[in-house]
């Protein structure tokens, strides 16, 4: 078995300036490091239990099945927060037939990314007899 130490997802935007400051001002991620210098310089973000890196350029899309699952305590409180700093609501709070309440954005460059918010009474969250 291989032994993880630490995990990240990696992402290559086409205007990496355009994207740290989605992820950073109007998502609100923490900056855990940057590295480099001038518009190319990478930057990591804290992402609940993992790291969200920015960093390089691309000049392809990224793959429609890459998606970003982000947990949140409230949903509609983060619709909120995102419409004031301008972000567009892909799809508004639905409460999915697995239990869950998922919400859809999108990043500058279109990756998909999911909201989510797990209910007190949801199986990951809510185990009877414990």
């Amino acid at each position: 078995m291989v032994h993880v130490l630490s995990s990240r997802i990696l992402l290559r935007p086409s205007d990496p300036e355009r994207s740290r400051a989605f992820y950073g001002e109007q998502l609100g991620l923490a900056v855990y490091r940057e590295f480099g210098t001038g518009a190319e310089r990478g930057t990591v973000f804290f992402a609940g239990g993992g790291f969200l890196e920015v960093s390089g350029r691309s000049e392809t899309p990224p793959a429609p099945a890459v998606r970003l699952w982000l947990q949140v305590d409230d949903v509609a409180a983060a619709q909120e927060e995102l419409r004031a700093k301008g972000v567009e609501i892909v799809r508004p709070p639905v409460r999915e037939p697995w239990g869950l309440v998922e919400m859809w954005i999108a990043d500058p460059d279109g990756t998909p990314i999911v909201l989510v918010e797990v209910p007190a009474d949801h199986p990951m969250r809510y185990r009877p007899g414990i």
